[in-house]
């Protein structure tokens, strides 16, 4: 069965597909059946271009679990950017 589930949101960065890198304006996050994955459901992440069609497109499928740690493994390297951040711009001493 079909769950309907989808989430878009902006994003400004770069994806790198078949055809080399481009630029990447929208995520697609949808928990629905994958393409590839043999799995019922999966969380499936698309990077887009939406100008250039579907040739700009990167596509991820993954496991709930996968999915999670990697979310978790985002926010840490954050947080350490942050810290990186604050510590390069306070003044020495």
């Amino acid at each position: 069965m079909c769950t309907y589930i989808v989430e878009k949101t902006g994003i400004s960065g770069s994806g790198k597909g078949a055809g080399g890198w481009f630029s990447v304006d929208h995520a697609y996050v949808s928990y629905d059946h994958p393409f590839h994955v043999q799995l019922e459901h999966a969380l499936n992440i698309d990077f887009v271009n939406e100008a250039s069609g579907l040739d700009a497109r990167v596509a991820v499928e993954l496991t709930r679990e996968s999915a999670r740690s990697l979310a978790a493994t985002i926010l840490q390297a954050l947080e350490r950017a942050d810290a990186h951040e604050a510590a390069a711009e306070s003044p020495a001493g």
